[in-house]
């Protein structure tokens, strides 16, 4: 085995660029050598390792028992004995040091093996050690690798991964991007397991709640405190505040001047609408608030229970009280944990221009054209209810629509449907 310059330069290149320590690199390679000359037939078990912490010279230590008789691993003779221990007897045993070199070829490439499982399991235990504490704690990195969805994100010296998942939808990275996003979790791994042991995720909620601690003082301070977060990643986030102190408006705070904090948020998240709603613990105020910019006509909770509330709308504010596919109720819901069932005030109107309203409604909630909303009108489909409790063939004949438009707005509606309950949503569950 070459010594002293390739030791020292692995043992520096192990210390400063993986962030291991000195000790640890030195005993682990120590290990490695003991374990990789058991197969040497020329050693015994009793073999000793030792690397000299000064000058890093590499030091092998062999137990042979002192005898004329017997030859081979384990033995020497009384005459050489004598030359290493003057006072040396037959049957005693003896320490000697070797070559390192008669350890052999394989014993050396086994070592680096050894060597650099050992180095990888004390990196995981390091970075499981620093990282533990530090879930829900923002990192900033660098992409390092992209593989399909999921990205590897090099923060400091440490690789992490991005799990597809837990990335925002509407936003792409290349490597050498710069990135930020929240330790998820951490766990202990062993040296011969694959990938990164931090998780990091921009999806999630918590990723929201940490921007807005930092980003807001009055929340790290504690004057504002935040009560609850729907997310919709990429698309649209609820946030509910509340403040015990009178002369903080915790909206506002959240907000910032000329909407500046709130800003800054919304860039970190690649132009995700955020709404900042002020908690109540009246459910009927918070729902109202929650589903705004919505007018609502009534709000009132079920006398039967159920952790329902009733909300009912105008005919015009129903698609806005709905949202673009259900998002803003689904929302609402998930923000507040009450089911929330809309439905449409009784309109003393004509039927044009109930028609006129239909179309408008179904116009917003696909995100298709007026002429196409007028079609599926004068078909006789007013609302989602109506559609789905069509069959799809009926559907495509009935509207005249080419099959692929069809086919996606029947789709479209059906899902609608699902989500509602016809009209109604319960509380997405959180996600562990």
């Amino acid at each position: 085995m070459a010594i002293n310059n390739e030791l020292a330069a692995i043992v520096t290149y192990i210390e400063r660029e993986r962030g291991v320590e000195r000790e640890d690199v030195l005993t682990s390679i120590e290990e490695a050598i003991k374990k990789a000359a058991e197969h040497n037939p020329d050693v015994t078990k009793d073999l000793r390792v030792v690397i000299n912490r000064r000058d890093l010279s590499l030091h092998v230590y062999d137990t042979a028992v002192v005898s004329n008789d017997q030859k081979g691993a384990g033995f020497i003779s009384l005459a050489r004995a004598r030359r290493i221990k003057p006072d040396a007897e037959l049957g005693e045993k003896i320490e000697i040091e070797m070559p390192a070199a008669r350890l052999g070829r394989i014993a050396a490439q086994t070592t680096r093996q050894v060597v650099m499982g050992k180095i990888r399991e004390i990196e995981q235990t390091n970075v499981y050690t620093e990282f533990r504490n530090r879930i829900g704690e923002i990192v900033s990195g660098t992409v390092s690798a992209v593989n399909r969805r999921d990205l590897y994100v090099l923060v400091g010296k440490t690789e992490m991964l991005l799990p597809g998942k837990e990335r925002i939808p509407t936003e792409e990275f290349s490597v050498g991007d710069s990135i930020r996003a929240i330790v998820h979790s951490v766990k202990p791994m062993k040296s011969d397991a694959k990938g990164p042991s931090v998780t990091l995720s921009r999806a999630s909620a918590e990723f929201v709640r940490t921007l807005f601690r930092l980003e807001v003082g009055e929340i790290s301070d504690g004057v504002v405190e935040i009560m609850g977060i729907a997310r919709d990643p990429g698309y649209r986030t609820k946030l509910a505040v509340r403040t015990l102190d009178e002369k903080v408006d915790p909206v506002g705070a959240c907000v910032g001047l000329k909407g500046a904090r709130v800003r800054n948020i919304v860039r970190e998240l690649n132009g995700e609408k955020i709404d900042i709603v002020r908690w109540n613990a009246d459910v009927r105020h918070y729902v109202a608030q929650a589903l705004a910019p919505a007018k609502l006509e009534s709000v009132e909770v079920d006398p039967d229970g159920g952790n329902t509330v009733h909300v009912t709308v105008a005919p015009d504010q129903y698609s806005l009280a709905i949202g673009k596919r259900g998002q803003n109720v689904r929302l609402t819901s998930k923000l507040t944990g009450w089911h929330v069932d809309v439905t449409k005030a009784i309109a003393l109107a004509s039927f044009e221009d109930q028609k006129a309203e239909a179309i408008k409604t179904l116009a917003d909630m696909f995100s298709v054209s007026t002429a196409i909303a007028t079609k599926l009108a004068d078909a006789g489909f007013l609302t989602v209810e109506g559609i789905v409790e069509s069959d799809e063939e009926g559907f495509i004949a009935a509207t005249g629509l080419d099959e692929v438009t069809a086919k996606g707005l029947y789709a479209a509606a059906q899902a609608v449907a699902e989500l509602t309950g016809v009209g109604s949503f319960a509380p997405a569950e959180e996600e562990e």
